[in-house]
């Protein structure tokens, strides 16, 4: 059965690609079509992949500054011949799902979230810090959009989400049922360590929606010792509302990422994500989390067991939490066990069997 992948772009390395790169790994061969591609900001090994991309990859500027051209996606994607495919699978935040399915093919859609920048448009404007003026270009394109993801989506025949946020968006937005397959971790390059430190932790980009300004604001408030890794552009607002039990780390390599995650007190996760990759890779190195109990953490974050939800997102009810944690209460051999459900062979493992039991023998 040939089988075709598709996603959105391939300009940034995040979440969505770590999905990609296991469908590739699991269809090895596969042609990717994609709407975009800048090699030199992917990993190595995405170069050596059967990578088609739209005519939108010769747009002046868009490989740096791809969202004023979000309102052409739909038709990059139309655009696509895959009338040689039985089975398209793509991967999509975006659009990679309005893809002109050839008559008689299995269109199943692994959908890390309902388009972002369509149905929550003045959220997805402050994440991105776009600018007034392409707010101002994209804003009147949002009711057709709309119109055409409502479309597209009713031709897929079957939808994949990431966790349960995102499928009870997918029956809002779309009005569609779907399946929940989590998204793959590699759990093995985390595991447990006994010299765990004092400090608690906060990854990822320093940008509004992460509410990174929450663990600031509670552990300079209680005196606790937070290392904040990560870089963006609240970083300097970040710096000065904190005080001198905080300190910011900047970037973190890779290679350094599992000593710091596996020696840290607790995770602290305080934004809202679909998912939420990094709580789960400190699970796996035995770790407890304190999320925002909202989002994907609903999913991976079990209270008592492998962390504690706050319930409101501010910096007092996280606070609370952070007054009455003890590490002591957890182990950490059964919160990696947990972990090791969202590992990437057992995504591996349940998306190739629901493959193959919808597709055509």
């Amino acid at each position: 059965m040939p089988l075709a992948l598709v996603h959105d772009w391939l300009n940034q390395i995040g979440g969505a690609e770590d999905v990609l790169d296991a469908m590739v790994g699991m269809y090895p061969g596969a042609p990717i079509f994609t709407s975009i591609y800048w090699p030199e900001k992917m990993p190595a090994h995405f170069r050596q992949w059967p990578i088609r991309v739209s005519f939108m990859d010769r747009l002046p500027g868009i490989h740096r500054h791809h969202q004023p051209y979000l309102f052409i996606y739909p038709f990059a994607f139309r655009q696509f011949d895959l009338s040689n495919y039985s089975i398209i699978l793509s991967n999509k935040s975006g659009f990679a799902h309005c893809i002109r399915k050839p008559k008689g093919a299995l269109h199943i859609c692994y959908c890390l979230t309902p388009t972002r920048y369509v149905w929550g448009f003045d959220e997805y404007a402050r994440r991105e810090g776009l600018s007034p003026a392409s707010q101002q270009i994209l804003r009147p394109a949002l009711q057709l959009l709309k119109q055409w993801d409502k479309t597209a989506a009713a031709q897929v025949d079957h939808f994949i989400a990431i966790s349960s946020e995102v499928q009870r968006r997918i029956a809002r937005f779309y009005g569609r049922d779907s399946v929940i397959i989590y998204p793959p971790i590699a759990t093995e390059r985390f595991s447990p360590r006994n010299d765990v430190g004092d400090y608690f932790l906060c990854l990822g980009r320093l940008i509004p929606y992460k509410r990174v300004d929450l663990a600031v604001r509670a552990c300079t408030a209680l005196n606790l010792p937070l290392l904040v890794g990560g870089d963006g552009r609240d970083r300097a607002q970040l710096e000065k509302m904190a005080g001198p039990t905080v300190k910011f780390l900047g970037r973190v390599p890779e290679s350094e990422l599992p000593e710091l995650i596996a020696r840290c007190r607790a995770f602290i996760f305080p934004g809202l994500e679909d998912f939420g990759i990094a709580p789960v890779q400190a699970m796996a190195a035995g770790r407890p989390v304190i999320a925002f109990s909202g989002g994907g953490a609903l999913d991976t974050v079990i209270e008592g067991r492998t962390g504690h939800l706050f319930h409101e997102q501010t910096a007092d009810s996280l606070a609370d939490v952070l007054r009455q944690f003890d590490p002591a209460r957890f182990d950490p051999a059964s919160i990696r066990a947990f972990a090791l459900k969202f590992d990437r062979k057992v995504f591996e493992k349940q998306l190739r069997d629901f493959v193959n039991s919808i597709a055509p023998h």
